[in-house]
């Protein structure tokens, strides 16, 4: 079988099994096409991306409600899942695309570590986000989803892993300031989801608020103080 021929086969497995909601082996397909040694397209990446939020989705909310012993067997799948990740990619939106996913999933280390292994997930993750924000600043318009659901995810990091909700509200209210500035440029294709992140980083942002200090929030996003989980992007 030809390469192509083979990597169709694969991404029509991926997308039978994200209808089945066969995760794993939507999973397993991808990982099939990446060892073709090729850049993957858009459509691939999502695919690749809507696998293992599905897959660690389902086992970061199973971890939030189970001992001490079921969240150390969570962490063997996330840590082959951020192996995968690393040693990336090639150039502009790709380059944000995997930097960020290497930025979440050590988040989703993070969560539960302790200690120095949480110290040292929460490096990476920053690291990843860090790589990705590089990029993004210059390759991406502040408009672009992949920017705009870094920013939203990046700030989720310093929010709920570093507990800085000043860092969280600057970051994300950048990106918010950023984007709407550049609005009258953003494209049909791209409109609805870029919007939707805008509308996540504004309601974390009237959730974060709460958290600061009188004096140090941003008076356009007061909110009701709120237990609610932030809001994060799809991929």
């Amino acid at each position: 079988m030809s390469t192509e021929k083979e990597r169709e086969t694969h991404v029509y497995l991926a997308k039978l099994s994200e209808q089945a909601e066969r995760y794993d082996e939507m999973i397993e397909s991808m990982k099939n096409i990446a060892k073709l040694n090729c850049d993957l397209t858009v459509e691939e990446r999502n695919l690749l991306s809507v696998g293992y939020k599905n897959v660690i989705g389902a086992r970061r909310a199973s971890w939030r409600i189970m001992s001490s012993i079921e969240q150390k067997e969570e962490s063997k799948g996330h840590d082959s899942n951020v192996k995968l990740i690393n040693g990336i990619p090639p150039e502009g939106e790709a380059t944000v695309f995997y930097y960020k996913m290497k930025g979440d999933y050590y988040r989703y280390l993070a969560e539960f570590k302790t200690d120095q292994e949480r110290k040292d997930a929460a490096d990476q993750s920053l690291k990843g986000y860090e790589a990705a924000s590089a990029t993004a600043s210059t390759d991406l318009p502040s408009t672009h989803p992949i920017r705009l659901g870094l920013a939203l995810n990046f700030s989720v990091f310093y929010y709920e892993i570093m507990s800085s909700p000043e860092r969280a509200c600057h970051l994300a209210k950048q990106a918010f300031d950023e984007a709407i500035a550049e609005l009258d440029t953003l494209s049909e294709e791209s409109y609805k989801d870029s919007t939707l992140i805008m509308q996540l980083l504004r309601d974390n942002l009237t959730l974060w608020t709460s958290d600061l200090p009188e004096d140090g929030g941003d008076d356009n996003f007061k909110g009701e103080e709120s237990k609610e989980k932030p809001a994060e992007g799809e991929h």
